[in-house]
């Protein structure tokens, strides 16, 4: 019998170079997206900023009264601070709770996020999100209410993460070889952000109008509907190939390329157009082998928004201007995306996880050890261990969407994020350990970034392998090489 010939989607996708007009132009909309993601993820830490506060009456001031009475007027270094205003300079924990609700709103919109992303697709999702994200951020710089605040920190980042579809679309538009560096180009976009957001809380220090800096530009990602386009994986996953071909075909004009008669075509898909989504979902988790790196997963996310977000909050306390030391972290970031890019292409993904767990992990836990008399080696240890972190992070965020499959691909990544946001939910709370020990954060986040090295044996590597449509290819990864069977004239 002779065998069926047909076009693999990483082929055509291979053609195209990301230098080329249509890929540059989606890079520059995705990196708007993504530093508008990366202002969003830490707001809070300019907006609800600690401030020094003291109580107006002499009388409590002095050490027998503290422990008698309570003090009924503080008066505040900044009045117009987001402290001030809400009156909780006696409420540390209401102060922190801000980043703790932002968090927990990540958590459980991912959950959400995720799935209406493969149900409704990438585009589609980044729309939504975007603009939602934008609206709530906006309205909460309004309110007057410290518990409205709260509410609305939780549903901005719970229906507002753009993050989540913005990846899955970043590496299913181009192939195999190029997704990491497409991926990690884009994502310079995000250090930006990163940047942009010390800047802006420097020049425009009330809180209220800062929020109002960074949030409104998300209004423009309505426009996302007619300056992007739909991930043709997804949509031959979804059945919809004319779609798709349309897509690549368009985009082929842009970048003035040529393809055989009949390539596109004979694009190859697996059509799950007629089984439901919470089939997909439970293949996927039938599966022993997707059950295992679902676990692997979330412990992998969890290390990473525990350790990441936690020196990225703890930095402010460094010695020195806050925002330098902030640009000063996110900066770095930049050289560093270059060298991860590096290692990604020429030493895989499992042992740069691996190396960067472990060392960042050590980093972290000597940190407490350091000489008090040398602050240059102690800021040196600190930001390497923030590099660090760094790098398992953008390593994490591609490798666990390379071992799900497409058709739940946004879903299992969304689901391993969401509960790995347990850890950006505690990282807040962790400056109010140094009350016991100045340390003890650094030590509890090394030990968590050593054992999530460990635990990064059990699954295999990635790098070499197209993205899996369907269970039995995710199984088979690092097991079998994909054979292409396609001519280009």
């Amino acid at each position: 019998m002779e065998q069926i010939k047909y076009t693999e989607l990483d082929d055509v996708l291979s053609k195209f170079s990301i230098f080329g007009r249509y890929h540059i132009e989606l890079l520059l909309y995705l990196a708007f997206a993504y530093a508008s993601n990366s202002m969003y993820c830490s707001n809070y830490i300019f907006a609800a900023e600690k401030i020094e506060y003291r109580c107006t009456d002499p009388l409590y001031n002095s050490s027998s009264e503290r422990n008698t009475s309570r003090c009924l007027e503080w008066s505040y270094e900044d009045p117009h601070s987001f402290v001030a205003e809400f009156q909780i300079g006696d409420q540390e924990w209401k102060r922190t709770l801000v980043g703790t609700a932002h968090s927990f709103g990540y958590m459980i919109g991912l959950l959400l996020i995720g799935p209406i992303s493969d149900r409704l697709g990438r585009k589609k999702a980044i729309v939504i999100t975007g603009v939602l994200g934008g609206a709530f951020g906006l309205t909460k710089s309004f309110t007057s209410w410290y518990w409205v605040y709260i509410a609305l920190e939780f549903l901005e980042s719970a229906l507002g993460d753009i993050c989540s579809p913005l990846y899955i679309l970043n590496i299913e538009i181009v192939s195999t070889k190029r997704r990491v560096s497409y991926y990690l180009l884009c994502s310079l976009g995000y250090i930006l952000g990163s940047i942009i957001l010390p800047l802006t809380a420097w020049a425009v220090p009330y809180w209220r109008n800062y929020l109002r800096a960074i949030y409104t530009p998300a209004f423009l990602f309505f426009f996302y509907t007619y300056l992007i386009d739909e991930s043709p994986r997804w949509l031959l996953i979804k059945g919809k190939k004319d779609k798709a071909i349309t897509i690549l075909k368009n985009a082929a004009i842009k970048n003035k390329i040529q393809f055989g008669k009949g390539v596109l075509e004979d694009l190859h898909t697996e059509d799950q157009k007629g089984i439901g989504f919470f089939n997909l979902l439970r293949l996927t988790f039938t599966s022993p082998t997707m059950l295992r790196r679902c676990v692997i997963c979330i412990i992998w996310w969890g290390t990473c928004t525990f350790v990441n977000y936690g020196l990225i909050i703890n930095s402010v306390s460094l010695e020195g201007n806050k925002y330098v030391n902030f640009i000063l972290m996110s900066v770095l970031d930049i050289p560093g995306n270059f060298v991860i890019m590096y290692i990604l292409l020429y030493y895989k993904r499992k042992y740069p996880l691996i190396v960067t767990f472990l060392l960042g992990g050590v980093l972290c836990m000597v940190q407490p050890f350091l000489p008090t008399d040398l602050p240059w080696l102690s800021l040196i240890v600190y930001i390497t261990g923030k590099l660090m972190s760094s790098f398992y992070f953008s390593i994490t965020y591609m490798y666990t969407s390379e071992l799900f499959p497409t058709y739940t691909r946004n879903s299992m990544h969304a689901l391993c994020s969401s509960l790995g946001r347990i850890g950006s939910i505690i990282a807040p709370q962790t400056p109010l350990l140094m009350a016991y020990w100045q340390g003890l954060p650094s030590m509890i986040f090394g030990i968590s970034a050593v054992l999530a090295g460990l635990i990064t044996f059990l699954v295999p590597d990635t790098a070499d392998d197209s993205l899996p449509d369907t269970v039995r290819q995710a199984e088979d990864i690092g097991k079998t090489k994909n054979v292409k069977n396609i001519e280009f004239t």
